[in-house]
């Protein structure tokens, strides 16, 4: 009778088995396909982001690149016409200079004296132009020797001057603010001449 009764039970309980298998089964498919659909949905995101940043950075690169053309082309233009300021100083300079030259050759009796007072006005106005944009000549005469502004091309005795300072220059020096342009071509004294040198006698002729 139980042996009956147990073989009766066993296919009901083979398909609440079965049927909770596939329930469990179901749920698991359906997570597995909601997580796919939330990842996709994440790529999605994330490929927006990635073109508008990809975008963003090609702006930003053609930006750069213009702004490079355009500091390249600024400094050609200011080395080619950096010094259009002092250029455009020196153009009076020059017009004195042509004038003395017409006024000279307009009256031969003065020609002599407009050239020379045009010359005068000439140096004035170009060293006034020159000391605007810093330039300045550099001290010589009477100044101690220095070798970072002068330049010594001979030594000579002098009982005026003391040893190792400036007898004479023979090419003013320039510095512009506070670097030497170009260095005063001078003489130096070497002291009083040695009056124990010996007497030389005259060469006869």
């Amino acid at each position: 009778m139980d042996a009956e009764q147990n073989s009766a039970d066993s296919p009901s309980r083979i398909d609440g088995l079965e049927n909770g298998e596939g329930s469990e089964t179901s749920e698991k498919e359906g997570t597995v396909v909601s997580r796919i659909t939330e990842l996709e949905k994440a790529l999605e995101t994330k490929t927006e982001e990635y073109k508008v940043l990809h975008d963003k950075y090609l702006r930003l690169a053609a930006e750069f690149d213009n702004y490079k053309r355009v500091i390249q082309r600024e400094q050609r233009e200011q080395v080619k016409f950096g010094n259009e300021q002092l250029l455009k100083e020196l153009l009076p300079t020059l017009d004195n200079m042509e004038r003395a030259i017409k006024a000279a050759r307009e009256n031969e009796q003065a020609g002599l004296e407009a050239v020379v007072q045009g010359v005068e006005l000439t140096l004035k106005q170009l060293v006034a132009t020159l000391a605007k944009f810093g330039v300045q000549a550099i001290d010589t005469t009477g100044q101690a020797f220095d070798p970072a502004t002068h330049q010594a091309v001979s030594h000579v005795s002098s009982d005026s001057v003391p040893r190792d300072h400036i007898v004479e220059e023979f090419q003013k020096g320039y510095r512009l603010h506070d670097r030497v342009l170009r260095a005063a071509m001078v003489s130096v004294s070497s002291g009083p001449a040695a009056s124990d040198e010996p007497h030389q006698p005259p060469r006869s002729g």
